[in-house]
This record gives structure tokens, sequence and C-alpha cells, in this order.
């Protein structure tokens, strides 16, 4: 799983910048007129607010599950989030997270050997 959330991450950077980086390159760093265009229209404007309220969610769940977890280095998807958007957090935390669990995984897999007595 942890090579398919990266390929996520991967397509969810290349995707959404596809389209940014050309506006970028029209309009330069022009906050109020991205939030103008975002909010241009009924449905980008129901667009825009639903990535905003699910990248809140996701900052909950990338803190909470985290911190459940003992996972560090949870800012990187939340900065992902933030510069990017969910498409890149969301794949980004879930391959932490998988690599996080599977290193714990062949820790464990590891003690467990060393306490089984060999005949």
């Amino acid at each position: 799983m942890k090579r398919f959330y990266l390929a996520l991450a991967v397509l969810g950077f290349l995707l959404p910048y596809w389209q940014f980086v050309p506006w970028l390159a029209q309009h330069g760093l022009n906050p109020p007129l991205f939030v103008q265009d975002l909010f241009a229209n009924r449905i980008s404007g129901f667009f825009g607010l639903d990535v905003v309220v699910s990248a809140v969610v996701l900052w909950i769940f990338i803190v909470a599950e985290g911190s459940r977890l003992g996972m560090r280095r949870l800012w990187l998807p939340v900065v992902a989030t933030c510069v990017v958007g969910i498409s890149l957090g969301l794949p980004l935390f879930l391959y932490l997270r998988q690599a996080h669990l599977d290193r714990r995984a062949d820790a464990e897999e590891k003690l467990a050997e060393l306490k089984v007595p060999k005949n």
C-alpha cells in the first residue's frame, strides 16, 4: 500500500499544479485575485468550501491518528495540504502512517523472535 499512497501523493501534487502554475505565471502571486477566481460562481465556491472543510478535518485526523500511533513529522502532511491541497496531504499522511506501521510491525516481529526460546 505504501507505493500506492506514494503514487497518489505524486499525482496529488502534479495534477493540481498542472492547473495552478499557468494561473500563477499569468497573474503572479495575487491572493485577492486567487480568492476572487476561486469563488467566481456558486459551483466553484461549493468546491472551494468543500476543500477548506475537508482540509480542516484532515488536519484533525492527522494530529489525532498520528499522535495515537506516536508518529513523528506530522507537520509534513499539514504543510503539504496548505501548499498544494488535500490531494497531496492525505495520501502523504497515509504513506507516512503505513511506513510507521510497517516499521512497528517489523520491530515487534524481531522482538518476538528474540523472546522465543530455540531448541
